[in-house]
């Protein structure tokens, strides 16, 4: 049996008097892309900021490849030295260019030098579709290319588990296809992920398991034939019938 990368035992989150995650359990394999469908506000991301140690627990253990990372000892910062995060709403640094947007901390947090920083984000941002923009700030970017800037920036140090939020939520129509493009190749190229997202033919398509979410609680979890196709949770069921086309 190997370790799983993440795992998570009886997560519990509230805001005072408000439970925004209860009782939440998961296990996440290497190589394992996990989607977390539901409603706004179910707790999707609350979870995954829960991971990445963003979000103090008020209960359960949250374990990475082994360690209990949810020991308040714990120093965060080292943790999300292995862990990529990228936001709904890309969190660049408006001052900054978009190479010193990625190069910032490999070379603050991991003490690489500024020519091989440079390098490595260049040759990133080449793969990406962003060669030509290495010197521009993000307001001079499409929302498209400044998610793909993030996803840059959040795979620099080549982490070993991503966390994505509904990075394609902020988009226009026309931009999700090239961000999911991207996560579709990290995903067939064995990245460890657990992403948000409301794009239900993409989660059928990349996931390994999908668990939707609501009120707090992983309702159903599975492959995504048996959630997406043919789900066993009368509230899955309801859901579904909202968000898929008829």
């Amino acid at each position: 049996m190997t370790t799983p990368v993440i795992e998570v035992r009886g997560l519990r989150k509230t805001y005072g008097d408000r439970v925004v995650l209860d009782d939440v359990s998961l296990s996440v394999e290497a190589g394992d892309v996990v989607c977390l469908i539901g409603s706004s506000g179910s707790g999707k991301s609350t979870l995954l900021r829960c991971l990445d140690l963003l979000e103090e627990i008020d209960d359960g253990v949250i374990g990475f490849d082994g360690r209990e990372i949810s020991d308040p000892l714990v120093d965060p910062r080292e943790v999300r030295r292995s862990i990529g995060m990228v936001f709904q709403a890309y969190n660049l640094f408006p001052h900054l260019s978009v190479l010193a947007n990625c190069t910032l901390a490999p070379r603050k947090v991991h003490g690489l030098g500024k020519a091989e920083a440079e390098a490595r984000a260049r040759e990133l941002l080449e793969r990406f579709g962003l060669g030509e923009h290495v010197e521009q700030h993000p307001d001079r970017l499409s929302g498209g290319q400044q998610q793909r800037a993030a996803l840059v920036r959040a795979l620099f140090t080549s982490p070993r588990l991503l966390l994505l939020d509904e990075i394609t939520a902020a988009l226009d129509p026309e931009l999700v296809g090239e961000v999911l493009d991207i996560v579709r190749e990290l995903a067939h190229g064995g990245t460890t992920m657990v992403l948000a997202t409301h794009e239900m033919a993409f989660a059928r398509e990349v996931a390994t398991k999908v668990c939707f979410l609501d009120g707090g609680r992983i309702i159903e979890s599975g492959p995504p034939e048996q959630v997406l196709v043919a789900p066993e949770q009368p509230r899955t069921r309801e859901f579904l019938r909202r968000v898929l086309p008829q």
